[in-house]
């Protein structure tokens, strides 16, 4: 799982960066209006929604804009004709993409999701394609400038956690938990005080692909082409970049 750790550290630095051109606002609230629409307005009993917004949060989303983001979703006018839509295919290398949209345009969201991929060098696939190589997992992340790894495993294990690790040399803690757990497990930090810089759903490969030079930064490219998709909510992958690479990547 390294593979996927290591992309989640690149993919929510990079939401910092997108929450400064304010496109990271507008994607949480999509996801917060489908998640009220979905589960209903009450984050203890919604756990998408709680996920939701915890997100929210982390990128310093004001309070108004969430709670009128929850207020669209469940009194079910705007976002009524939102859908939510996953495509697939590959990148270089062999590399698996989840592409997952919300969008009240199919066959603008498919054309733009099929000119990245051709543009970036990859392929769009058929449904299907390369899903059978992730599992979905609740995942959430604490940065240990603030918490220490047997406080958070102290707490994670007591809510039935799946799996703890101590990524030190990314700055967090990651937790990741089976669906049916993760909302009594956000509940578990959340009574204890302790805060996650992400609690989201998320998708976990079964295995990574190693990639390096040229190849990896067409990859990243790729996948940066994607997530700058307006209908794009998230991008997922198996590639794996080891911090040497990326670090002469980003010079």
């Amino acid at each position: 799982m390294s593979g996927h750790s290591k992309w989640s550290t690149i993919k929510h630095k990079k939401a910092a960066t997108d929450a400064k051109r304010g496109k990271i606002f507008t994607r949480y609230i999509r996801e917060i209006t489908i998640a009220a629409r979905a589960g209903g307005e009450d984050p203890d009993a919604n756990p998408r929604l709680r996920a939701a917004i915890s997100a929210a949060k982390g990128v310093n989303m004001p309070k108004d804009n969430i709670e009128r983001a929850i207020a669209r979703g469940a009194g079910g006018d705007d976002g009524a004709n939102i859908e939510e839509i996953r495509y697939e295919g590959y990148g270089q290398a062999g590399v698996a993409i989840l592409v997952d949209a919300m969008t009240d345009n199919r066959n603008r969201t498919v054309s733009d999701v099929r000119s990245a991929f051709n543009k970036g060098g990859g392929n769009m696939g058929e449904s299907g394609c390369v899903a059978w190589m992730f599992h979905q997992k609740g995942q959430l992340m604490f940065d240990r400038l603030n918490y220490n790894e047997d406080a958070i495993m102290e707490i994670a294990m007591e809510a039935g956690a799946e799996d703890i690790q101590d990524k030190a040399d990314e700055g967090y803690i990651e937790v990741l938990t089976d669906l049916a757990g993760f909302p009594s497990v956000c509940e578990a930090f959340e009574t204890a005080g302790v805060e996650a810089q992400v609690a989201e759903i998320t998708w976990i490969p079964e295995n990574t692909i190693d990639v390096e030079g040229e190849t990896a930064e067409k990859l990243l490219a790729l996948i940066e082409r994607l997530e700058d998709l307006d209908d794009v909510q998230n991008v997922y992958t198996n590639l794996n970049i080891s911090e040497e690479e990326m670090a002469r990547i980003n010079g």
